[in-house]
């Protein structure tokens, strides 16, 4: 399952909530939810224009959460 990074892309470019807000052209409501829920249910357009916000590129905003994609089905299990 994929997750948002815009918080930490957001925090390590030195931008706050309200000033990520007004760059990306987008409701502080937006970005609150954004940043405070990694799994926030978002439209490519939203992600374009808060990376451009941000300078950087849209796949920089998602990463690829393995640890609760893999589940523990995959690890092997020791014996008993």
């Amino acid at each position: 399952m994929a997750r948002l990074r815009v918080r930490e892309v957001a925090q390590a470019k030195g931008f706050s909530m309200g000033l990520l807000s007004r760059k990306a052209n987008l409701t502080i409501g937006v970005i609150r939810q954004l940043w405070r829920n990694d799994q926030y249910d978002v439209s490519f357009s939203t992600l374009q224009r808060i990376a451009a916000a941000l300078d950087c590129r849209v796949s920089e905003l998602i990463e690829d959460d393995e640890s609760s994609a893999s589940g523990s089905s995959s690890e092997p299990k020791a014996p008993r």
